[in-house]
């Protein structure tokens, strides 16, 4: 079966130009079929406070109000996209870039929780596998930015972790998939404020034990759901690390290796 490696890559690497410059050029030398997924979050928040528009955040995702939705499609599917594609062109990695929206790629709702409303927040329905696979052939690399719609015109902010792993998830049905997802730690860390207690491995039983003492932070804790759920779907590998380790974390020689 073909290969396919899935990417994501968070807001902190792309805020660095060194370290996106790296991460891209070791992204290109993916050998086969690839997929970069992306958020952005930081510069989005810049902005919205350069503005005057608050910013909430709800364990580690973004309540999205009307003016905040115009930020985050304007930063995600805008400027870090384009600017994303833009390097990749540069070094003949023939690549093209889009949203959920484009070509009716990913179907979302609007988030229900009676607990937390989180505004323009998009929970995904499904990825359209053919029309992805089209463009997977007919590219280099697909680089994707996490806005969506819900069928009816309404663009959705979508969690960048969760579209990485429903996109993932969809592709396994025809290919053996890789996930990856690079931010700027080591990995899973134990403790947040030490790089050198990366956690090899994660199974779901030690998940929840940390879970439990509190171990797992904000921002990790939706990150480790999506890998564990694109593994249940039938994704080959999971792996979680440092993007300026992408080449090691890819052969498991680095970071943290999610099982089942």
């Amino acid at each position: 079966m073909e290969k396919v490696s899935v990417i994501k890559i968070g807001g902190n690497v792309i805020d660095d130009p060194k370290a996106l410059k790296k991460f891209l050029k070791d992204f290109s030398s993916i050998k086969g079929k690839k997929v970069l997924i992306h958020g952005g979050g930081k510069l989005a928040t810049r902005m919205a406070e350069q503005l005057g528009i608050e910013q909430q955040m709800n364990a580690g995702r973004r309540i999205t109000d009307e003016e905040t939705l115009k930020i985050v499609t304007m930063v995600y599917a805008g400027y870090i996209n384009k600017n994303i594609v833009a390097q990749l062109q540069a070094i003949d990695c023939k690549s093209i870039g889009i949203c959920g929206a484009d070509a009716n790629l990913i179907k979302a709702h609007k988030r229900k929780n009676a607990a937390v409303d989180y505004g323009y927040v998009g929970d995904v329905d499904n990825v359209k596998t053919k029309q992805l696979k089209k463009l997977i052939d007919a590219h280099d690399a697909i680089v994707i930015a996490p806005i969506t719609h819900d069928g009816k015109g309404q663009l959705l902010n979508t969690n960048a972790d969760t579209i990485a792993q429903e996109t993932a998830q969809a592709l396994s049905k025809s290919y053996k998939v890789q996930l990856v997802y690079c931010f700027e730690k080591p990995g899973v860390l134990l403790d947040a404020a030490d790089d050198k207690s990366c956690i090899k491995k994660m199974n779901p039983s030690y998940f929840n034990f940390l879970v439990k003492e509190g171990a797992i932070y904000d921002g990790m804790l939706p990150k480790l759901q999506n890998a564990f759920h694109a593994l249940e779907k039938g994704v080959d590998k999971v792996r979680i690390g440092q993007s300026n380790a992408l080449k090691s974390l890819l052969k498991g020689q680095s970071g943290t290796t999610i099982k089942l």
